[in-house]
């Protein structure tokens, strides 16, 4: 006899590679694919794979639905009477982020819809954020009585200062070319676009080599913080070692030669 225990738990987040593409996609539409200690669970499990397969160059997030995410389940952020302090949302997310922020392997979130709070966290990790030009977006948490607080971490290192103190404090909605013209997002396209506009950046990464994505990913972050002087000198450093590099080498005869170097995945 069969019980509910006997039954598997329904994961919600899935994950398909094709071409050297791992999809990682929220799939819990029903609560629009709010952050439940289920969700991230998976969500890092999946990214966990994603990260240590070789056979993976570039990750997209993406979700099920007409929503990308509705921000931190609020159901599991509440303190019922009597029950144990926390909110178990807030402590799961960090690593989440890390994950995607820290990967070596560029990320590119294909925005489905609309996001709120949390869910603009996992937008602004990403390396890259495409969304329909109908979505919407907003940071609601002052008018529910919180803070921004874990997402900021992310999210102030993309948008305009201006721009983050005007949305955080009002929790006032604003729309995806608003999000694209503060640096939230990368692009904002017609629905009928967002596929292949996805597709392409993709595409674009999957010729770089995996070595100098991971080491561009960080430049790009670390080196406006140095001075000038420690700047030209370590990247001067970075350049020679690449140049003579195996992946720096390949490429260079692949070009030579007019051919694709080695690390550019067949697409079937």
């Amino acid at each position: 006899m069969n019980t509910d225990t006997d039954r598997p738990v329904e994961r919600l987040v899935r994950k398909e590679v094709s071409g050297g593409i791992a999809t990682i996609t929220l799939d819990s539409p029903r609560n629009r694919n709010a952050l439940s200690v289920r969700l991230l669970g998976d969500l890092e499990d999946l990214l966990t794979q994603a990260l240590a397969d070789e056979e993976v160059r570039v990750v997209v997030l993406t979700g099920t639905g007409p929503v990308f995410c509705a921000g931190a389940d609020l159901k599991e952020q509440r303190t019922e009477p009597g029950g144990a302090p926390g909110a178990p949302v807030t402590a799961s997310f960090p690593e989440i982020m890390r994950l995607i922020w820290e990967s070596p392997k560029p990320v590119v979130c294909r925005l489905n819809g609309t996001a709120r709070a949390g869910g603009l966290g996992l937008v602004a990790a990403c390396d890259f954020a495409i969304a329909p030009d109908t979505a919407s977006f907003a940071f609601t948490e002052v008018r529910l009585g919180v803070v921004p607080a874990m997402i900021s971490v992310t999210v102030l290192r993309r948008l305009d200062p201006r721009a983050a103190a005007e949305y955080f404090l009002t929790g006032e909605t604003f729309d995806a070319a608003r999000a694209q013209e503060i640096g939230l997002l990368t692009r904002a396209v017609p629905g009928e676009l967002l596929d292949e506009t996805v597709a392409h950046y993709a595409g674009m990464l999957l010729r770089g080599g995996p070595e100098a994505l991971a080491l561009t990913k960080r430049l790009v972050r670390e080196v406006p913080a140095l001075s000038f002087e420690e700047g030209t000198r370590r990247m001067a450093e970075l350049s020679a070692q690449r140049f003579t590099s195996a992946e720096g080498q390949e490429g260079i005869t692949a070009f030579m030669q007019k051919r694709a170097p080695s690390w550019v995945p067949e697409r079937s």
